[in-house]
């Protein structure tokens, strides 16, 4: 069974200064603490030795968003809380939650928030699979 199930996240923002403040404060929180940015491209990783997941973003003045979302996964509703007050005090826009969301599964806890430049994301907890 692989203990990975992707190797990172390629994002496109509008204003990467405005990127950068934003993201230096919610990836620690999601779980990817260590700066491994060059040149262009900023990237953070978990901070792991050996191959490891990322998220990475490089600067596109003209991306335009769309209803992909990026979910990230909590262990509890503890964490979800923690990281929707993180990214409330970064200056995440469009938030909604936390809240149960019974259309998914019953038990699914969920905090919605868009990046500056619009990329929905989402931080999740949940006891059981969708299905």
């Amino acid at each position: 069974m692989k203990a990975r199930r992707f190797d990172h996240i390629d994002l496109r923002v509008k204003n990467m200064e405005e990127a950068k403040r934003f993201y230096t404060q919610i990836l620690p929180a999601l779980g990817f603490p260590s700066d491994e940015s060059s040149g262009a491209w900023q990237s953070y990783g978990t901070g792991l030795k050996g191959p490891t997941e990322f998220f990475g973003f490089i600067e596109d003045p003209n991306h335009q968003t769309n209803e992909t979302r990026i979910a990230f996964w909590a262990e509890t509703r503890e964490e979800v809380d923690r990281v929707a007050e993180v990214v409330r005090g970064a200056g995440g826009q469009n938030l909604e939650g936390p809240e149960l969301c019974g259309e998914y599964t019953p038990d699914y806890y969920a905090f919605f928030f868009e990046d500056p430049s619009g990329n929905k994301l989402e931080i999740c907890c949940r006891g059981r699979a969708i299905g």
